[in-house]
C-alpha cells in the first residue's frame, strides 16, 4: 500500500462518516436523537476539517514527492467543498445543536418539522457528501484505480460526478422544501384569519 494512501483512507473514511450521519439527521423525529447526532457530526466534521488542513499546510510547506506532498495533491479537489463545509456548515450544525438542545429536555420530546427541515438544510448535507465524493476521486489514483488518466474514461466520469452531485443537491433540496411546509401552519387556519373581519 502506497503511504499516501495511509494518509488519505482515514480522511476519507471521515468525511464519509460524516456524510452518512447528516442524511440521517432529518428522519429523527425526537429531539434528544437530534441533539446527539448532531454532537456526533459536529465532532467528525471537525476532525475532517483539521486532518485535511493538517495534510495540505504540510504539502504546501515541503517541496517534494513525499507521501504528505502526493496526499496534499490528491486533495486540491477536496478542498472547494471542505472549504464551504467550514464557512457554512460548521455554523448551521452549532445552530442546529443548539436548537435541537432547546427540546431535549425529556427523552421522548418529540422533534418540530422546523428543526427537521433545518437538519434537511442542503448546506449542512451537500457540502459534507461532495467533499466525501471527493475524497474518493482522491483515494481511488492513490489505490492504483486513475480513472481520469485515460481520455476516453475521464469524459464519462467526469459527467457522472457531475451528475451525482446535481442529484444529491436536488434530493436535500425537495427534502428540505418537504418538511419545511410541515412545519408551516395550518392554511386553513391561515385563511380563516386571514378572512376575519377587520376591527377599527
Amino acid at each position: 500500500m502506497d503511504e499516501h494512501l495511509t494518509v488519505l483512507l482515514p480522511l476519507a473514511a471521515v468525511w464519509l462518516a460524516a456524510g452518512v450521519v447528516a442524511d440521517g439527521l432529518p428522519r429523527l423525529d425526537r429531539a434528544r436523537a437530534l441533539r446527539r447526532r448532531t454532537g456526533w457530526l459536529s465532532a467528525l466534521v471537525l476532525t475532517g476539517l483539521a486532518l485535511t488542513a493538517a495534510v495540505l499546510a504540510a504539502g504546501l510547506q515541503s517541496a517534494g514527492t513525499t507521501a504528505l506532498d502526493r496526499a496534499a495533491a490528491g486533495l486540491t479537489l477536496a478542498a472547494a467543498p471542505a472549504l464551504v463545509v467550514a464557512v457554512c456548515t460548521v455554523r448551521r450544525i452549532r445552530w442546529l445543536r443548539a436548537g435541537a438542545g432547546a427540546f431535549a429536555a425529556a427523552p421522548d420530546t418529540p422533534a418540530p418539522h422546523g428543526l427537521r427541515a433545518a437538519a434537511a438544510h442542503p448546506l449542512i448535507g451537500l457540502p459534507l457528501q461532495v467533499t466525501a465524493l471527493a475524497m474518493l476521486g482522491a483515494v481511488l489514483p492513490a489505490a492504483g484505480l486513475d480513472v481520469f488518466a485515460t481520455p476516453a474514461v475521464a469524459g464519462p466520469a467526469t459527467t457522472v460526478a457531475v451528475l451525482g452531485v446535481i442529484a444529491i443537491g436536488v434530493r436535500h433540496a425537495l427534502r428540505h422544501n418537504r418538511l419545511a411546509e410541515r412545519a408551516l401552519p395550518p392554511a386553513a387556519a391561515t385563511s380563516a384569519r386571514a378572512a376575519g373581519p377587520l376591527h377599527v
